[in-house]
């Protein structure tokens, strides 16, 4: 993935890259970009819990905890 190559020569917001494989189907990789958000404190995170490209993630684990980690879980 030419986005996920260009992240390592120059900032490429996490959650942009998330967005793109979650697109792709690929769960595990968006969660795991959606985490390298979370670290790099990423105010578009904020979105990651309306944003309907990720409807997908609602009720995996990974997904709760990270709400839950940012005060945004039920």
């Amino acid at each position: 993935m030419k986005l996920k190559d260009l992240s390592k020569s120059r900032y490429v917001a996490p959650y942009d890259v998330a967005v793109v494989y979650i697109g792709l189907g690929d769960k595990d990789q968006a969660m795991e970009w959606l985490e390298k958000a979370y670290e790099d404190h990423s105010a578009w995170l904020l979105w990651v819990k309306v944003d309907p490209r990720f409807d997908s993630l609602r009720g995996e684990p990974r997904h709760r905890d990270l709400l839950r980690r940012m005060n945004l879980a039920p």
